[in-house]
């Protein structure tokens, strides 16, 4: 058996395990990859060099995104009033005698004829403002000329002079029929005023439209063609 070599020289010697009681603080002073940390700390400055540009690139389109503060729109009295109501604390307020409520009412009352008086006081000024510095508006041309008419003129028979400053002429007129070719003749008698009473029953006279004199009287007297014999 001097052939086989001896136990004690052929076994290899188990490996001894790791220290198990090393603290937690000693492995984290000391990692095992200490090196690679200190390349990347190394390699930060570029990252920070680099990060202002990023930051100053980011920063006009973060303003850009946030849109300009616009002004507050003038709130309708009615809204005003739902605001306010919205804000109640939802409290009961101290109680108040009729009396005191009547004299509440009237302040505020008074309160609001103030505020419209003022108001429509500035809305008159402004107004009259606008007028007074509108120019002046042409003259519109007038929808009828200013023609007078022809007055009508007729010669007749007076058959009447009693009333005083009347007369009655009868106009005697003839005409042919458009279809018979008949000499057609007709009269019809007006009243005329005579203010001199100069015309008489018989005489021939020429008479011209007038304005009412009364309530039969539309003519006037011209003057006498021809005197009754």
């Amino acid at each position: 058996m001097a052939d086989q070599p001896d136990n004690d020289t052929a076994e290899t010697p188990e490996p001894q395990a790791p220290d198990t009681e090393v603290s937690a603080t000693d492995a984290s002073a000391t990692p095992p990859d200490a090196p690679d940390a200190d390349a990347a700390a190394a390699d930060t400055p570029d990252a920070e060099s680099e990060a202002p540009d990023a930051d100053a690139s980011d920063a006009p389109a973060h303003a850009a995104a946030t849109p300009p503060s616009e002004p507050v729109d003038q709130l309708s009295p009615k809204e005003r009033r739902r605001k306010a109501r919205s804000k109640h604390s939802g409290k009961a307020g101290a109680t108040r005698s009729p009396e005191e409520r009547r004299a509440d009412a009237l302040a505020e009352r008074r309160r609001k004829a103030v505020r419209r008086r003022a108001r429509r006081l500035s809305e008159r000024a402004s107004a009259a403002e606008r007028r007074a510095s509108a120019p002046a508006p042409e003259p519109l041309p007038p929808v009828h000329a200013p023609v007078e008419g022809t007055r009508r003129v007729r010669q007749g028979v007076v058959v009447s002079d009693k009333a005083e400053k009347t007369i009655t002429v009868r106009i005697d007129v003839a005409r042919r029929h458009r279809r018979y070719e008949k000499i057609v003749r007709s009269s019809s008698t007006l009243h005329a005023h005579d203010e001199s009473n100069d015309a008489h029953e018989g005489d021939v006279v020429r008479v011209i439209e007038s304005r009412p004199l009364s309530r039969t009287k539309r003519w006037a007297l011209v003057d006498v063609v021809e005197r009754a014999r």
